[in-house]
This record gives structure tokens, C-alpha cells and sequence, in this order.
């Protein structure tokens, strides 16, 4: 009889989970070790007003979301978004497109019902699970190393998977920490910045104590000419929402090399400049208020941000005004905290791994998931390339 080998996952998110739901067993002994209490945590979080489990656009322009797109495509596309979706209708979750194209459970199917599918697969395919166990590095003898109360044990296995995810949501387990055990062994590791988060702008007292938490409506943002239509939520922090997630990853260059960014916004993508203009000039005796509430349906936030950014003469001269109405810049200082982020880049760079996830320097030694530095928006990409990580790492495990 071949004895099997060992596989041992470290972590216990969406990656961990979709290859272990994959990794055949009948070839490998698979054990995933968490440090939490259960697997499956920041799943849980990601479900908090909504359950966004991938978006339904064509596929090619998908895969052009990710950042850089060509590390993930492999894998993408060995499990596509239709794939994820025809693979939960499988084991139970039924799932529809919603009206932005993002993919949902059916109403009724909660978060933990996904995750207790995603389990029940996992219990099928006789995947041992071994919660409160903290990755604590290796032993001279390359053994694993876990920490469980105020013990150390050492684990050896014949493949290892790391699954440890990036450093936001800290509650969830992933704080980053890991990467002092990586840089020990010789692995280089990057440093974790925000994604997917909020930008400081330093607003005005008088405007922010009437504007704090109004949303900026069917608006567009540019940066180096790439634009983003959407919604926005003004905080006393600053921005927030689909539409600066998406500039993201050009405002952290910007502030990283010049330590401030500039975003400009069009408060009415679907009015031209044009018409614009002429609605202004018309005006008669109406004030300027007046036409841009009645002829622009501007509400009192939107005209409030314009008094506040413009000055009175930019403000009051109708062709600067119509200008500023879709081109209206905003400096951002900083990004929110990492622990605020929705995800993180950094880690370990794609230069350590080869295409399978391999780290260069440990044969037998996988890393997937938000581990590894790439970059996605919001929108349900970020939950579709861990999952099509951990289905193309099982995928070439098994072969």
C-alpha cells in the first residue's frame, strides 16, 4: 500500500479552504492549522451587509482588474467566477447577479450557511482541522512550529501551504506578523500598505460638521486618467466608497512618492461641460444656488463642497464654476490606517514564488491567498482570486 503524503495548510481563510475542498485525499493527508477558534473567520467579516462572493463580468476584462493581471490569470482562469458560482450551486448555495453585476447568495443563505457548506465539503473529503494552533516558525530540523497555549509542538510534513492572509482586520487573525518568521529563513518580505480603504483630506471645520456621513451620488473620479463611476461618503477622515477604492492603487504610489495625491471629481458624469455652461449662463435673475438645485439637481452637500473648495470668485464666475463641476480637485494626504483597510498589499513579492506558489528558496513550501503582493477592488474580486488560488494549487498538487 503507497503511503500517503502529508499536507498541512497554515491558515484557515478562502484560499485554505477552496484547496482544501479540492486536494485530493486519496494522495494526501490534509490538516489545516488556525490560530483562531474556527476557520473561516474573516469569511464571516467579508459577509457584514452583503455576502459579495465574486462579480459576474465577461472574463477577460476580470482579469483585468487584478494588479499585476498577469500573475493571477492562470489561475482565474482554471476557476472562473462562473466556475465559483456553478461550484457553490453544488454543494447547496444557490447564487444571483445583482444589479451592479456583483454575485450574491440567494436570499435567506447567510454567510456562516456558505461556510458551513464550504465545511461540510471539507469533513466529506476527510480534511482534519486543528484550531488555537499559531504558526510559530520552523525548528532547526525545518519542522513546523505551533504554538498552542504555552506550548511549542513541532509538525513534520512532506508539503506545506501558507495561507496566512495580509495584515487588515486584525480581530479576524491577520495582523501580518508572519513575516518575521519569512525574513528569518532568508525570504524576503514586503512591507503591508491599505487597500480598498479611505483617504484623509483635511476638511474644512464649518464643512465637515454639517457634512460628515452624506453620500456624493452618480459621480465619477479621475486619476492619470482613469475614471470611476460610483458613490462616495464623506467622513471626518475624509473619502470613502467603490469609487476611490478603485483609484487605490495609483493614489498610494502618488502619496509614496510625493507624499500627497490629487483626485479630481465630476459631480454630473452624465451632463456635459457644455451644457453645463449654458444652464449657468441662462440663469437670469435666479441665483447660482438656485440653478444648480433646480436645473442640476444638486442637493445641499453637493453645493456645499463647491463653496468650500471653490473660491467666491471661481464660484460665482459661471464658466470657471461649470469647470470645476467636473473637474474638481481634492488632496489626499494619507491613506486610512491598515487595520480600517478592506485588504492589504505587500508580503511576500511575486519574485519568491514560481507560477505555482512555490516559494523559490523552500521547495515543497506554497503560499496563496493575500499573502502574496497583488492588488483588487472591491466588488467581489478579492474573494475570487483566493479562491482560484487554492483551486489551481490543488489542481497541480493532485496531477
Amino acid at each position: 500500500m503507497k503511503i500517503k503524503k502529508s499536507i498541512a495548510i497554515i491558515g484557515g481563510g478562502a484560499a485554505a479552504l477552496m484547496l482544501a475542498s479540492h486536494i485530493d485525499t486519496n494522495k494526501y493527508d490534509v490538516t489545516i492549522y488556525e490560530r483562531n477558534n474556527a476557520v473561516g473567520r474573516k469569511l464571516l467579516v467579508a459577509g457584514d451587509g452583503g455576502f459579495n462572493l465574486t462579480h459576474s463580468e465577461e472574463l477577460e476584462q476580470f482579469i483585468s482588474r487584478y494588479i499585476p493581471s498577469s500573475f493571477l490569470e492562470k489561475s482565474i482562469r482554471s476557476f472562473t467566477n462562473t466556475d465559483v458560482q456553478q461550484w457553490l450551486k453544488s454543494i447547496g448555495i444557490e447564487t444571483y447577479i445583482g444589479t451592479s453585476k456583483r454575485v450574491f447568495p440567494i436570499k435567506g443563505i447567510k454567510p456562516i450557511d456558505v461556510l458551513n457548506a464550504i465545511l461540510n465539503v471539507l469533513k466529506q473529503n476527510n480534511v482534519i482541522i486543528k484550531t488555537l494552533h499559531t504558526w510559530a516558525g520552523w525548528n532547526n530540523n525545518n519542522e513546523l512550529l505551533f504554538q498552542i497555549n504555552n506550548e511549542t509542538i513541532a509538525v513534520k510534513t512532506d508539503i506545506t501551504v501558507f495561507a496566512l492572509g495580509g495584515a487588515s482586520w486584525k480581530v479576524t487573525g491577520s495582523d501580518g506578523g508572519w513575516c518575521a518568521f519569512f525574513n528569518k529563513a532568508g525570504i524576503n518580505t514586503l512591507p503591508f500598505q491599505a487597500s480598498n480603504c479611505a483617504v484623509k483630506i483635511n476638511w474644512e471645520k464649518d464643512f465637515i460638521e454639517i457634512a460628515e456621513g452624506t453620500s456624493l451620488k452618480n459621480i465619477s473620479l479621475e486619476m492619470n486618467g482613469t475614471a470611476k463611476k460610483g458613490e462616495l461618503v464623506i467622513t471626518k477622515f475624509g473619502l470613502e466608497g467603490g469609487a476611490i477604492y478603485a483609484l487605490i492603487a495609483s493614489i498610494r504610489e502618488q502619496l509614496n512618492e510625493i507624499k500627497s495625491a490629487t483626485v479630481f471629481l465630476d459631480l454630473k458624469p452624465n451632463v456635459t461641460l457644455n451644457d453645463i455652461k449654458n444652464k449657468l449662463k441662462s440663469r437670469g435673475n435666479n441665483s447660482i444656488s438656485k440653478v444648480l438645485e433646480t436645473e442640476l439637481k444638486f442637493n445641499e452637500t453637493n453645493i456645499l463642497l463647491l463653496k468650500t473648495i471653490l473660491s467666491k470668485l471661481e464660484y460665482t464666475y459661471s464658466t470657471i464654476l461649470a469647470e470645476k463641476i467636473k473637474h474638481l480637485p481634492f488632496n489626499i494626504t494619507a491613506l486610512a490606517p491598515i487595520d480600517e483597510a478592506i485588504s492589504t498589499v505587500g508580503g511576500i513579492p511575486l519574485n519568491e514564488i514560481d507560477e505555482y506558489f512555490q516559494l523559490k528558496q523552500l521547495p515543497n513550501h506554497f503560499c496563496i491567498g493575500e499573502m502574496l503582493d497583488w492588488d483588487a477592488p472591491t466588488g467581489g474580486y478579492l474573494l475570487q482570486a483566493c479562491f482560484s488560488m487554492g483551486y489551481f494549487l490543488a489542481k497541480k498538487l493532485n496531477a
